[in-house]
């Protein structure tokens, strides 16, 4: 007898990664079938419903534990929500990406300088970066917010924002469509300002 949505959503809740797995695969079609026609034939060619869901699964292995209602609606409407997000995040990077022309993007500085272009990204507004030692202790804990991250979100921030390399460059070396590539970015940098903390931690306000 198969195991009820109300068990297996309270197992996940509390950490339970197999309980999980066979929610995903009993309710996410349901989310993918949601996403149809959503996604303009414009971004067809880099974005599809499977590298959104992709993405949504991974965030929902994150984020189980935040679920607060339990039972297959509540569940249902959750992944829904995260998959809806995960695909507006990538339409909105796709259209910003092809104001200017995606092939004059300017690349990241390189080195020290690009942990700082990075975490003024994530956790920075109106500031300017700390000096001396202190920017050596942001940069130790960038890196090690970075090391917490899921392997493919690692991947993506190293490449794209340490490494300057375009998002072309990094889908074919991930493997994974351009579309994609924007989503982990965006929920990457999310879970890197959840790990950071408050911007005063690293910059000074110059106002």
């Amino acid at each position: 007898m198969a195991t009820s949505d109300d068990v297996l959503i309270a197992q996940a809740i509390d950490g339970d990664g197999d309980a999980l797995s066979v929610l995903l695969k009993r309710h996410g079609s349901r989310v993918r079938s949601r996403l149809a026609g959503k996604i303009s034939k414009r971004w067809r060619s880099v974005l599809t419903e499977g590298d959104v869901m992709q993405v949504t699964y991974l965030e929902a292995f994150l984020d189980i534990g935040q679920l607060k209602r339990s039972g297959a609606v509540s569940f249902l409407a959750w992944l829904t929500k995260i998959a809806e997000h995960n695909m507006l995040n990538a339409i909105k990077a796709l259209e910003a990406e092809k104001r200017p022309n995606p092939r004059k993007r300017v690349r990241a500085p390189q080195g020290e300088d690009s942990f700082v272009v990075l975490l003024n990204l994530v956790v920075g507004t109106g500031t300017t970066p700390s000096r001396g030692a202190a920017r050596q202790e942001n940069q130790t804990a960038l890196e090690a917010a970075i090391a917490r991250l899921p392997e493919s979100y690692q991947q993506v921030v190293r490449l794209y924002d340490l490494e300057g390399r375009s998002v072309a460059e990094v889908a074919q070396k991930l493997d994974r469509s351009v579309g994609a590539i924007y989503m982990l970015r965006t929920r990457a940098h999310e879970h890197l300002r959840d790990l950071l903390g408050p911007v005063s931690n690293y910059f000074t306000d110059t106002a």
